[in-house]
């Protein structure tokens, strides 16, 4: 062999460094679990924010196009000088004259309250409401029977209630016995049925229904509706909703609120995502521990391995192979943090979203967001104590042994 003759360093191949890179891990297992739970946590963090996130405006939006984005809500609003105005009587049938309009109902206001029986004090109105309403409410709001039976032509005359689904539980009331009866307008009402949760009409859920000729009868009701609701063409909902006003109240188009629920909800679905970046914030800091917790733990495993480093320089490794183990070893870490994290976000918006009801939808970007910022996060964490390992002299770190 020639005296300018020179070895080549040796090639680690990735089985190879598989294998030196996880010598720190399965030798100090508790430690390392430690240190990845940080990172573990954050990712996990990360994953339900957006899953649930997710989940529930898809669950959301589903409801929404169960109920349909066609209905509309015509109510009273206030006159030219700050009073409330009234909806002429004749409204509900000027609107449902409409060409696209498909469906019209109507609930009006009364002063009365109501009570589980006589004894309980006046002011103890449980923020409830009593409403004369139309017949053919159910099907025009998207609501149902839950119990008993709703108003019919001759119920609709007599002292005889439907509970919505909140005044039912308010009221104490969770199933129909034969002469179920609370106290309405200083006088016995007989309780008919209670209704599902209306998504999109809260108020009637806090409401005692009556007919609105036993209204006018027992509870002095004047017959003006304050709450017209219409069911119209979805693709003429626009147009529909451009003259409601003017339709219900031609004399003073001012003087009426047009709505669509509908969008209510759509807001609150996008609204939803208005808090996610305070947890996303959290599960951020979380990452960062981990991190923190991924690097202390890679400088005390330099410190405590220098002979085994001194070792393998002594043996042919050179100080990128001590550099890439060390590296690889803190990325490990990481990966395996992280896989955790992604499990642990993903069923916890499972079982959340099985609770609910809600299709269960884990995005794309939660979870390869959560590898890829565990993969970031162990390259960073364990590039200074893998440069700080590669500096070690030979002959430095041999003397610790």
């Amino acid at each position: 062999m020639s005296a300018d003759a020179t070895l080549a360093p040796g090639k680690l191949r990735p089985s190879d460094l598989a294998r030196v890179a996880s010598v720190g891990v399965r030798t100090r297992r508790l430690r390392a679990a430690l240190s990845a739970l940080g990172i573990a946590i954050g990712v996990a963090a990360i994953v339900a924010v957006l899953g649930l996130s997710a989940s529930s405006q898809a669950g959301l939006l589903a409801e929404i196009d169960r109920l349909g984005t066609n209905l509309l809500t015509v109510t009273n609003g206030q006159s030219f000088f700050g009073d409330t105005a009234s909806l002429p009587l004749a409204a509900p049938a000027m609107i449902a004259r409409i060409g696209p309009v498909q469906r019209v109902s109507e609930t009006g206001a009364t002063s009365a309250a109501v009570y589980r029986s006589p004894l309980i004090p006046s002011v103890n109105t449980n923020a409830l409401s009593v409403q004369a309403a139309s017949l053919d409410l159910l099907p025009t709001v998207g609501a149902s029977i839950a119990q008993g039976r709703y108003l019919n032509a001759a119920t609709a005359r007599l002292p005889v209630v439907v509970l919505g689904a909140a005044a039912a539980d308010r009221l104490g009331i969770s199933r129909i016995y034969p002469g179920e009866r609370v106290w309405l307008g200083g006088q016995w009402f007989y309780v008919a049925g209670i209704l599902t949760a209306a998504e999109l009409a809260p108020e009637i859920d806090t409401s005692a229904l009556v007919g609105f000729a036993a209204a006018a009868r027992y509870l002095g009701f004047d017959g003006h509706a304050n709450t017209v609701y219409v069911r119209a063409e979805t693709s003429q909902v626009s147009a529909v909703q451009s003259v409601l006003a003017a339709t219900a109240n031609p004399e003073a188009p001012n003087e009426v609120n047009v709505s669509q629920p509908s969008a209510t909800l759509q807001a609150r679905a996008a609204a939803q995502g208005a808090l996610n970046g305070l947890f996303l914030g959290l599960g951020a800091v979380s990452l960062l521990v981990g991190a923190v917790g991924v690097a202390n733990i890679m400088v005390i495993s330099v410190l405590e391995r220098r002979s085994e480093i001194g070792l393998r320089r002594a043996l042919g490794a050179t100080k990128g192979h001590i550099r890439l183990q060390f590296l690889s070893e803190a990325v490990l870490l990481a990966l395996l943090g992280g896989a955790v994290g992604v499990a642990g976000g993903a069923v916890a918006t499972a079982i959340y979203a099985t609770t609910k009801h809600w299709a269960i939808v884990i995005p794309t970007v939660a979870w390869a967001g959560g590898f890829g910022a565990a993969l970031a996060i162990g390259a960073i964490a364990g590039l200074l104590p893998a440069l700080r390992a590669a500096r070690l002299a030979p002959t430095e770190a041999l003397r610790t042994v």
